[in-house]
């Protein structure tokens, strides 16, 4: 995707963690906001049906799914942070680096209120805010937007082929063993419509 060198993976590692906090800080920084501002399961329009403000408290998934087992959510998310933390350490491309560290913190946004907010460790309603109607019924926070727009970027990177360390897929094609560069030769050899050596 460019022709730059691969990263040092302390560079890497640098962008991914700087990103993750200030998507970290992002979300919970409108959270806060929201918290301190906004009413309680009230509809604010703010571009008509566009885009609203609508404060609630989730404590399952996606459009209330799960709510009586928040803390499996919890747990799921622990684990993915986990995941990508530990892949970080062997990213060396920028790309991974800056989708990694956007998607690290919007991990961290939503696990940080199943950590710390009320009614309990573990058990936190996650703060949304963000509606769309006209789009999707569901109402979302600072934190999905970067989970969402994450993994759409992984797969991405995955369909065009680019590995952590900087390289494509298609730089690591498989070399030829010198028994099957010896059988080509002696296949080119034989065949009459190949180039003549001269004489």
């Amino acid at each position: 995707m460019s022709g730059r060198r691969p990263l040092r993976r302390s560079a890497a590692g640098a962008i991914v963690a700087i990103l993750a906090a200030v998507v970290l800080a992002a979300d919970q920084f409108v959270k806060h906001l929201t918290i301190e501002n906004l009413p309680l399961h009230e509809v604010v329009p703010v571009l008509g049906e566009f885009l609203q403000l609508y404060y609630i408290r989730n404590s399952g998934a996606a459009f209330s799914l799960g709510s009586g087992v928040t803390w499996i959510f919890t747990i799921a998310l622990s684990v993915v942070a986990a995941v990508i933390i530990w892949k970080a350490f062997n990213v060396r491309s920028r790309w991974w680096a800056v989708v990694l560290g956007a998607l690290l913190g919007g991990v961290l946004g939503n696990l940080t209120d199943r950590l710390f907010r009320e009614p309990g460790f573990g058990n936190g309603h996650v703060v949304d805010m963000i509606s769309m109607p006209w789009m999707m019924p569901a109402i979302f926070n600072v934190a999905d937007i970067f989970i969402v727009t994450g993994m759409i970027s992984v797969a991405l990177l995955v369909v065009l082929g680019l590995r952590f360390d900087g390289t494509r897929e298609r730089d690591h094609a498989p070399v030829e063993t010198d028994e099957e560069a010896e059988a080509a030769a002696a296949v080119a050899a034989e065949d009459p419509s190949s180039p003549s050596d001269g004489r």
